[in-house]
């Protein structure tokens, strides 16, 4: 199988509704789709989705990647040399994972649907469902306890509460929370980078009677001696995600005892390809995997899927970014129902391109 000829496009999405976490808001996002033709009639699909705060991308300067480095590359190639193809390509695009994601994923698009079965099934096939949560994104007390009952109408049962702007006021949260919702729900906590060592201690602690199963980046990034100081401090686990952008970052991070859980997004990590390495090494330390997601196309969000449920170590997702997309061209890329999230079970990643 050859690549004859791809293309790619800027695609702008609103959300329902504003995003808000700790460092901004967010009212809609750019994807880029690229689409892949082959000598065997076979096309394939990958999504970037760009973030200038996290990978430091927009949409434009993937789209110059495509024009410059990606295109040229995958013309003529064939998909199934997929390692060769994406390891001369990460020379140019090692700044730039999201528009390596892109690449990678339409590549194992290609390769599974070659092949004829889903690509968690190519990939090892560990398990077949996994459990989501939904976000709630910074808010009023009483618009999030709203939101919740709203939610949890809809099934879902894992919530992830964004804040890190105010330490008290997201206590407040929690505590509520825990008594609208019952035990039956699990709550789990991102502060965005937003706390201090004392913030994150005063939160853990006054949470405490509520049972927050995690809290996930609690301080800036760059302060990865923090963050191992609240490992150290806190009862519940930590998790690192804007602080592990790459393969050097994971080893740190457990080498060091600085994080109990890592946070892998594919588009900060350049694709599912380099998120399997650094899955086997937070495994080799014993260290638990979330896969985790930007605001992103049904596409990409079941691209982290397939990789989610292919692996035995990876025990949480929370792959929601396409829930509040308005105007996705991908829609039903994954099933949802109940605060579950499956494959279609179609080959590849389950979708095919107009």
């Amino acid at each position: 199988m050859k690549i004859l000829r791809t293309e790619c496009r800027i695609h702008e999405m609103k959300l329902s509704e504003p995003y808000v976490i700790a460092y901004e808001t967010i009212h809609s996002c750019s994807n880029l789709f690229l689409i892949a033709e082959t000598d065997s009639g076979i096309r394939g699909l990958g999504c970037g989705a760009p973030d200038a705060g996290v990978t430091g991308e927009t949409a434009d300067s993937v789209m110059e990647n495509y024009t410059f480095h990606i295109e040229p590359a995958l013309r003529g190639a064939d998909p199934h040399r997929y390692a060769r193809i994406l390891e001369e390509l990460r020379s140019s695009l090692i700044k730039h994972p999201a528009a390596l994601a892109m690449t990678d994923m339409l590549l194992f698009d290609l390769v599974s649907k070659s092949a004829g079965i889903p690509l968690y099934k190519y990939l090892g096939g560990y398990r077949t469902s996994i459990p989501t949560s939904i976000t709630i994104s910074i808010m009023s007390v009483e618009d999030t306890l709203k939101r919740a009952s709203e939610l949890r109408n809809q099934g879902f049962f894992i919530f992830k509460i964004k804040g890190g702007l105010q330490p008290e006021e997201d206590v407040e949260k929690i505590l509520k929370l825990r008594e609208l919702l019952g035990e039956d729900v699990e709550l789990r906590f991102d502060a965005n980078q937003g706390y201090s060592l004392k913030d994150a201690i005063f939160f853990v602690e006054k949470t405490r009677s509520a049972n927050v199963s995690l809290i996930e980046q609690p301080t800036p990034r760059e302060q990865l001696d923090l963050l191992g100081q609240v490992v150290k401090s806190v009862h519940i686990p930590v998790m690192a995600d804007e602080s592990m952008m790459n393969i050097s970052d994971v080893l740190n991070l457990t080498h060091n005892d600085l994080t109990d859980l890592i946070n892998i997004k594919l588009m900060k990590v350049g694709g599912i390809n380099e998120a399997i390495r650094i899955n086997s090494i937070a495994r080799a330390a014993g260290v638990e995997s979330m896969v985790g997601c930007m605001d992103e196309s049904a596409i990409s969000i079941a691209a982290g899927l397939h990789f989610a449920l292919s692996k035995p170590n990876i025990s949480y997702a929370d792959l929601d970014g396409h829930y509040d997309l308005l105007d996705d061209p991908c829609k039903g890329a994954v099933v949802l129902e109940n605060g579950v999230l499956r494959t279609t079970e179609l080959p590849g990643l389950g979708f095919d391109p107009e």
